[in-house]
């Protein structure tokens, strides 16, 4: 069974600024979000410095949630060094952690002395070496193309894609089946203004567009050089962040589940927070269908 399907709901939260939380300003406000009934928080793992330490911290501070790491590079901790953290927070804290694992790039994984490789082949050897120390209802994989996608449904929960839009999760859907577990991030911005909203977009997300994946992504799913431009067309940012009010986010949660999505991991941008934790709109939010 999936941990994410059991209690986590719908709807969930993902965002940066849940590193580094042992800071006090940060547990105190993913108490409030316990608080709220949020039942899922996604913590990116970056490049995997801390990420075990903030998982901690996050399901001390949240005593209701599931802790997602969303996605922890598999080039910096090694398989023994996850199952043996799961294992002692699972005994503080019950099984409230998913592992949610990255392949990353080849600067990554030579900066800790590994071979790139090829992806799908690297990917599934770190799931060996996991073994039976991460059940695999407790694992999911950041991924996108067809075959890191068949790797998550067969050895996996299933997948987290990162920048992607609704007909991605239709597409998917259609070709994996209903099984595996699907939750798409979805960037969103309160903020009336379109310019406003898609400015606030383009300085968080707008960067990740230059990646090599996220562009073969993104023009399978039709878009176009004139749409990856730096920080990409308004069209781009459109596609791929929800902006407006908390109804047109609302409704882009809903186009993701009536194309076969399970959940959705809502990366709240905030203009008016820039730098702080974005605890108003989160807050908003909470009032959305979980």
């Amino acid at each position: 069974m999936n941990q994410l399907s059991e209690g986590a709901g719908r709807v969930g939260l993902w965002s940066m600024r849940l590193r580094a939380a042992g800071r006090p300003e940060v547990r105190e406000a993913v108490g409030e979000l316990d608080a709220l009934g949020w039942r899922a928080l996604w913590m990116p793992g970056l490049a995997g410095d801390g990420a075990l330490d903030d998982v901690g911290h996050l399901l001390a501070a949240a005593p209701h949630s599931t802790v997602v790491t969303a996605v922890l590079n598999i080039w910096g901790q090694s398989a023994d060094e996850v199952s043996r953290r799961l294992a002692a927070y699972d005994a503080a804290h019950g099984p409230r952690t998913v592992v949610g694992l990255g392949i990353g790039n080849a600067a990554g994984a030579a900066a800790h002395g590994r071979a790139y490789g090829d992806p799908v082949a690297s990917m599934g050897g770190y799931l060996d070496e996991l073994g039976a120390g991460v059940p695999a209802g407790r694992l999911l994989l950041g991924a996108l193309g067809n075959r890191m996608v068949d790797l998550a449904a067969s050895r996996t929960a299933g997948w987290h894609p990162f920048l992607v839009t609704p007909d991605y999760v239709a597409a998917q859907r259609e070709r994996v089946g209903q099984a595996p577990f699907l939750a798409p991030h979805q960037a969103v911005v309160l903020e009336p203004d379109p310019a406003a909203a898609r400015a606030a977009a383009r300085a968080e997300i707008g960067a990740f567009i230059g990646f090599p994946a996220y562009r073969a992504n993104l023009r399978r799913l039709g878009f176009t050089e004139d749409d990856l431009v730096p920080g990409g067309s308004d069209r781009l940012v459109d596609a791929l962040v929800a902006h407006g009010d908390t109804d047109a986010v609302a409704r882009r949660v809903r186009e993701h589940l009536d194309a076969g999505a399970d959940h959705v991991a809502l990366h709240v941008i905030s203009p008016r927070e820039k730098t702080a934790l974005p605890r108003a709109a989160w807050r908003e939010l909470a009032a959305l269908p979980r």
